[in-house]
């Protein structure tokens, strides 16, 4: 998700890979409402064969999209989308990083003046046990770098980045396990700052980022008094430093397709 003149701006992913749409959420309204549904087009005709999974604005009235690659052909892509929801580019990733991508790939997609910065969800091919990729893109000069992120140590199942939004400062991230229930140890916000965040070039040592815990998502879960989801993977937060966060029901596939929404003060 994303925030912008006091709107916030969200897409659907592969379970509607038919109907690729961004929606305008209005959060001021209780609950919150999709007020608009954008389809995102190729040549006039919905742009098949996407799995959108983070979203930006570009500043003009228009959109960075990342759309995730996957094991079954689907390659990692930076979009940027028209106010009218037509693709006017897609950016395939540098073969040095394509060559090394897995089944998990874009999770997220933020902007800083004329730079992008991107999550990888889990670790690639090349990178150490425990580290995972964030990535960033310069729109001018089309360069790319690359850092590694630490994630946590888990027992059960796998951990991974949901998201990347830039705020103040701060890149804040969502970091999360993929357990269910009493099973989920980790689902939280962190942070890196900005201030000596140097990419290295491709084929380079990556410098390791420190992170921050900013806040513990498993109690918020909890309060809701059902089982604490596995995806929480959307968040946009606004010039006063409010964050919403919603969660993936997976399109009610093998999910109770309850969805959680809601705000926390991160300021």
């Amino acid at each position: 998700m994303v925030a912008a003149d006091d709107m916030l701006y969200a897409v659907n992913d592969s379970f509607y890979s038919a109907q690729p749409r961004i929606f305008t959420i209005d959060p001021s309204a209780s609950p919150a409402r999709i007020t608009a549904a954008l389809d995102v087009t190729r040549n006039g005709e919905p742009a098949l064969g996407l799995d959108m999974e983070g979203i930006t604005t570009d500043g003009e009235g228009g959109f960075w999209v990342a759309s995730e690659g996957n094991d079954k052909g689907l390659a990692n892509t930076l979009y940027h989308v028209g106010s009218d929801g037509e693709i006017i580019q897609g950016i395939a990733l540098p073969e040095a990083l394509a060559q090394q991508a897995l089944k998990w790939g874009l999770e997220g997609v933020t902007r800083i003046d004329d730079q992008l910065w991107l999550a990888v969800q889990r670790p690639w091919q090349d990178d150490p046990e425990g580290m995972v990729k964030l990535l960033r893109f310069d729109i001018d000069s089309g360069e790319w770098g690359v850092v590694h992120y630490p994630l946590d140590n888990v027992e059960q199942g796998w951990i991974g980045l949901s998201e990347i939004t830039a705020h103040g400062d701060w890149l804040y991230l969502i970091e999360r396990d993929n357990q269910i229930g009493a099973e989920a140890k980790v689902k939280q916000v962190t942070r890196v700052a900005l201030d000596g965040l140097e990419p290295a070039p491709l084929g380079g040592e990556l410098p390791v980022v420190e992170k921050q815990l900013v806040r513990d998502l498993i109690p918020d879960l909890a309060s809701y008094n059902g089982f604490v989801v596995d995806k929480i993977e959307g968040m946009a937060i606004n010039d006063n430093g409010n964050a919403w966060l919603v969660s993936d029901n997976d399109g009610v596939d093998d999910s109770s397709g309850e969805t959680y929404f809601w705000s926390i003060p991160l300021e």
